[in-house]
């Protein structure tokens, strides 16, 4: 851990923890309520950063929605954590995501344009993650995710994933294409979609 200060958001008061891992690319920031050790599983979120849609509201993606949703949550839950992860356009990074956009624009759905690029559909990884949820001795968790692989990953890390909780907002018609693409070829447990 480098650094850790209250942070007051509209969903409660939070503490931030920043981590910084072996190399350059691991970093990573917790927010946190609650005993992450307490008797009930703590209420986690594992999201990786979108620039494009965290901050600059995109509706291409779920992601801004997905963050909101769990920061409220989370709030609501007895503990939990949300992890940000620098892992930008699946772990391909932003520029490359700009371009798989524009691939996007094209025809192309997210995990063609991403392969097209040279990448995987999902580069992400979750070691880093797993080892900051040890580190608060959060080693069951209650997984607020829609992604089976990311479940898979946590649990082969050492983390035991006793529930997964759904983390889908309402589906805008923008990104309902998008909802499809991970449904479909990625394995992404969505309703309604």
């Amino acid at each position: 851990m480098v650094a850790h200060a209250t942070l007051p958001t509209r969903h409660g008061l939070f503490t931030i923890y920043g981590f910084k891992g072996d190399s350059a690319q691991e970093e990573a920031v917790a927010l946190v309520r609650g005993d992450l050790k307490g008797k009930i599983a703590p209420l986690v979120r594992v999201h990786s950063q979108c620039l494009t849609g965290d901050v600059l509201a995109s509706l291409r993606c779920d992601c801004r929605a997905q963050l909101e949703l769990s920061l409220k949550e989370i709030g609501r839950a007895p503990s939990g954590v949300l992890i940000y992860l620098p892992q930008e356009g699946r772990g391909i990074g932003l520029m490359n995501k700009l371009r798989a956009y524009q691939l996007q624009d094209g025809g192309m759905d997210t995990v063609e344009a991403n392969e097209k690029l040279g990448f995987a559909a999902d580069s992400r990884d979750y070691d880093f993650c797993a080892n900051i949820l040890k580190q608060f001795g959060a080693t069951r968790i209650r997984l607020l995710s829609n992604n089976p692989e990311k479940v898979r990953q946590l649990e082969k890390a050492g983390i035991r994933v006793v529930e997964r909780v759904a983390c889908q907002p309402r589906i805008s018609k923008t990104s309902r294409a998008y909802l499809k693409t991970k449904k479909s070829k990625m394995g992404h447990l969505l309703k309604g979609i």
